[in-house]
């Protein structure tokens, strides 16, 4: 959806000063006209080798060629960075990308270059000769896009360049990071408005994520002062990935089946500490699985040897906290797994969304545990009261937030609805009632009165608040079956009327019913490491009026297939044989030796292999089998660059196996 204000609606634009206005006012009566002979779509054509623009891109790249500021929040693989990108091959001056990774200017300009497109980045990693070099190539004009890193806003010699150097555009990426309400906020991010106003003259401003609730965009709007932004909304459906939540009794052998199911995919697997790091990717390498890891206890250049390998496909399986992904653009990830639960929907869609970016089916698994939450709480509060540039008042504010978008991840964990649909009301869209690609949707529920089981749990925890005890899930279930362990004797709570009113019960049920009376609001979940269960205002008016409590439940299999626990993982006995991509878009055998050729040619280039093209550009070679330049030119994906540089290898392949199978 686009939100557009309309002429009388002052409420929907940021406080501007009158300097900033004016100066886009110019800028835009500058820019009426394309700058290029070109239009967006050759651009695009000629450089990426598409032929159309992805749904909502074309509105975009025209609103930043006719001066307007822009705020697209679009899902990860929608294509936001063709947005600017197109349109800094389009306009005059020098198009400046802030980003908030050095992975990901690296990884976008690599890209760039093989298209053609002259590009570059300061960071960090740079030698001062080789800083100076960046500089002096975009003043001179032989750099069409600069992507640096917040910070590097206020470097003198950054600075010069933006006081004599036309610029055009200022692209912001990652752009919920201005936002304290924003899951990644960076205190940075909030410098981007004082260098734009520094400008001889102001540029059109963009500002781009792939996650933002409406008040992160209020924020976007208002503290990056864009200026009556187009605003695109984008659906944050992806279509292609399947989402699966999972509760099992172990969680290794659980990621072991996937990653059987697997066994030739490149994938991701997403911790929380850097020991479950450690200790899962030990377990995958010890089941035959060619995983590697990432996290910050790593030196430098053990990290970037892991993440090149990875990258280049020399390790298939990372296993990473989450600081591993912002910005890897590898677009043959085909399954995500998250061995604990995030701490919030934002940074789970983002992290999820790096699976299927080239479109390609792929699944996003949570292995979910009640331990999670204490986890997350954990983390949470450590991260807060541990950030020096926090006065109290706002450690107070954010922990709050984090604490309200724990539970609702948590909700997401534990939900029997549509996953998908779960994701989508959180963003705000209205989904359909079932997307038919979910674990929920794919699952048997049947709905179950538990309306006196629910009573006996929410009475046993009134009767603990009554002695002025609040425990844990455990203790209450412990409880409620009548454990006769010392420490329910040493604590008194064999005495309790509730106590042994639900033997017969298993703990698994009692815990499940529990966990969605907390869902339903009818019990308080309460924070700190190890969360306790307490009564509300809810709970006392579920024990007074006595209403129903229904819920949905998985329904059993009417034979339990006997499973062996996975003894290895890869091609040896037992591996599961997954079907490659190609074979719903082409021939399978010629896919294959296509992406053989890619590797050769990657590993001679010194680029990722998804770099050269991508998996969906190889399936549709095997479909087309195109045998000249001009056939080779309408695959998607091929642009005339690269048709220049790869298209003779490939069309030898392609013609040498058309021969063999004559």
């Amino acid at each position: 959806m686009h939100e557009l204000p309309s002429a009388g609606d002052h409420s929907a634009m940021p406080r501007e000063c009158p300097d900033a206005l004016n100066s886009a006012t110019e800028t835009a009566k500058a820019n009426c006209e394309y700058p290029s002979t070109e239009s967006p779509a050759q651009v695009l054509q000629r450089y990426f080798g598409y032929s159309t623009f992805r749904a909502h891109q074309e509105d975009i790249v025209r609103a930043v060629l006719t001066g307007r500021d822009v705020l697209a929040v679009m899902p990860t693989g929608a294509g936001k960075s063709v947005c600017y990108q197109v349109p800094a091959m389009l306009l005059p001056g020098l198009t400046v990308v802030v980003s908030p990774l050095i992975s990901l200017m690296k990884d976008q300009v690599s890209a760039l270059r093989q298209n053609g497109i002259p590009a570059a980045f300061l960071n960090s990693t740079l030698s001062a000769a080789a800083r100076t070099q960046v500089l002096r190539e975009a003043r001179d004009g032989a750099c069409k896009l600069l992507y640096v890193a917040p910070e590097r806003l206020d470097d003198p010699a950054f600075r010069n360049l933006a006081q004599s150097t036309p610029i055009s555009l200022v692209a912001v990426d990652e752009a919920h990071c201005v936002s304290q309400w924003g899951q990644d906020f960076r205190p940075s991010y909030t410098r981007i408005c004082g260098f734009v106003d520094s400008l001889p003259q102001r540029p059109p401003v963009c500002a781009f994520t792939a996650t933002a609730t409406a008040r992160v965009r209020d924020d976007i709007r208002e503290i990056l002062r864009l200026n009556s932004p187009f605003t695109v909304v984008s659906s944050f459906d992806r279509p292609n990935l399947r989402f699966e939540t999972q509760r099992p009794r172990s969680k290794d052998a659980a990621l072991l089946s996937i990653c059987q199911q697997h066994a030739s995919d490149c994938g991701i697997v997403y911790c929380s500490t850097t020991k479950t790091v450690e200790k899962t990717c030990e377990l995958l390498q010890a089941n035959g699985v060619n995983a590697t890891r990432y996290h910050a206890k790593l030196s430098d250049a053990e990290r970037r040897k892991n993440q090149d390998d990875f990258i280049f496909d020399r390790s298939l399986v990372m296993v990473a906290t989450t600081a591993f992904g912002m910005g890897i653009d590898k677009s043959n990830v085909s399954f995500v797994v998250h061995y604990n639960m995030p701490m919030d929907l934002e940074s789970y869609y983002q992290e999820a969304g790096r699976a299927g970016r080239d479109g390609s089916p792929a699944t996003c698994t949570l292995l979910y545990s009640p331990k999670d939450v204490s986890t997350c709480q954990f983390l949470l509060e450590k991260t807060i009261l541990e950030n020096p540039d926090l006065d109290v008042s706002l450690r107070v504010q954010l922990l709050e937030r984090g604490q309200e978008r724990i539970k609702q991840m948590t909700f997401y964990a534990t939900t029997t609805d549509c996953l998908r649909g779960f994701i989508l009301r959180y963003f705000g869209e209205r989904p359909p009632a079932l997307c038919e690609n979910c674990s929920n949707c794919s699952t048997q529920f049947e709905e179950q009165d538990v309306s006196t089981e629910a009573l006996k749990i929410v009475s046993c925890v009134y009767r603990l608040r009554e002695r002025e005890r609040t425990v844990g899930r455990t203790t209450i279930a412990d409880i409620l079956v009548g454990s006769g362990s010392q420490k329910m004797l040493d604590a008194g709570y064999d005495s309790l009327s509730t106590f042994g009113i639900m033997r017969g019960v298993s703990k698994k049920r009692i815990l499940f019913v529990l966990d969605r009376l907390i869902e339903a609001d009818l019990l308080s979940a309460q924070g700190g490491q190890y969360p306790m269960v307490a009564a509300n205002a809810n709970s006392a008016r579920f024990l007074k009026e006595r209403t129903s409590f229904v819920i949905k439940v998985p329904k059993e299999p009417a034979v339990k297939a006997r499973t062996a626990k996975p003894a290895g993982v890869g091609k040896g006995a037992g591996a599961a044989t997954p079907v490659p991509a190609a074979s719903q878009h082409g021939d399978e055998a010629l896919f294959e030796q296509l992406r053989t050729l890619r590797a050769s040619l990657a590993q001679q280039q010194e680029v990722p292999a998804y770099v050269v093209f991508h998996n969906t550009t190889l399936q549709d070679m095997a479909l087309r089998k195109p045998r000249t330049r001009e056939q080779l030119l309408e695959c998607s994906g091929v642009g005339e660059v690269k048709a220049n540089r790869y298209g003779e290898a490939f069309l030898e392949c392609i013609a040498a196996w058309a021969e063999d199978h004559q």
